[in-house]
């Protein structure tokens, strides 16, 4: 599906070139996310996506989905995020510290408690719901776009472009997991897997493990739902991640899921370079100096 938008261009005109309907009045947005640790992600993402949105919704666990301990790092930043606390609906959730058991219970265990969570910031039915991790970032056009036309599919995939470590390394632009729903109670469920046919192009972003710091990177690695990739302790050396995260390679140094063979010969080797900085996050644009390690030629990490 094609995704067209210019500032000229009305929003009439534009539900019309996607095949939709104009509606009287915006539906109401509700954005929930899962928490771990993604501090700067999640302010450029809520920055973008501000305008548009009802109710942010975040969960946070004391627990990875590995089952390992873990601070409270939004409540800690809390006072970070005041742009957004009129509009917060914040939950805590115990981990439930299961040793080897698949991370991915714990995962839909958490998913399941997001729900919960929605209903209480009082989500209603035809609200659109941005169901995404942190780091997958809708934009705000396409949000925008989605409030305003009617007709839309009760269930949209976003593809995002897709980078890795920062905006300097672009994989390519198949993100597809992140979804915008129109709400249906007892029937939506928050996922992150393919639950729909429909995809909307040029979307937004996926950024991921875009950290700021080394300790960040190796955080993720042990708190990954693949933790099973971290097969040999020199992964996690602070030095390792630091060059790879240069050169652009795999933190985990293997061949990536999910690609036919031809694809995987061509994703072989670091990724090449990218020094474009146009059609990002106007948050991190704006805010340059501060998010610098987001922003090509800015490979090295700081240390703590």
């Amino acid at each position: 599906m094609p995704h067209y938008y210019h500032e000229n261009v009305s929003m009439e005109n534009l539900c019309k070139l996607h095949g939709w309907g104009i509606r009287e009045y915006p539906r109401r947005v509700f954005d929930a996310v899962l928490f771990n640790n993604e501090v700067d992600m999640l302010t450029i993402r809520w920055k973008e996506l501000y305008p548009y949105i009802t109710e942010f919704v975040l969960l946070e666990s004391n627990s990875t989905f590995t089952g390992l301990p873990k601070p409270s790092y939004f409540a800690n930043h809390r006072g970070e995020f005041e742009f957004v606390e009129s509009r917060l609906t914040y939950g805590q959730i115990p981990g439930r510290f299961r040793r080897g058991e698949n991370p991915f219970v714990e995962e839909a265990y958490q998913r399941l408690a997001l729900d919960y969570l929605l209903k209480q910031a009082g989500i209603q039915d035809d609200d659109l719901l941005i169901m995404s991790d942190v780091d997958e970032i809708p934009s705000r056009h396409t949000i925008n776009l989605l409030r305003w036309c009617d007709d839309v599919p009760s269930v949209l995939h976003l593809r995002l472009k897709n980078y890795l470590y920062s905006f300097e390394f672009l994989v390519d632009n198949d993100s597809w997991r992140a979804s915008v729903h129109r709400y249906q109670s007892g029937k939506t469920r928050y996922a992150h897997y393919r639950q729909s046919d429909t995809i909307l192009a040029d979307a937004g972003w996926h950024c991921s493990f875009c950290f700021r710091r080394i300790s960040e990177f190796i955080f993720k690695m042990n708190a990954y739902s693949h933790f099973d990739r971290v097969r040999f302790s020199h992964f996690l050396n602070p030095k390792r991640v630091q060059r790879v995260i240069c050169n652009g390679d795999d933190l985990f140094d293997m061949l990536p899921e999910e690609y036919t063979f031809r694809e995987i010969i061509g994703k072989m080797g670091p990724i090449p370079h990218s020094y474009s900085a146009v059609h990002l996050p106007a948050y991190l644009l704006e805010n340059a100096d501060k998010y610098k390690f987001l922003l090509p030629g800015n490979c090295m990490r700081e240390s703590g």
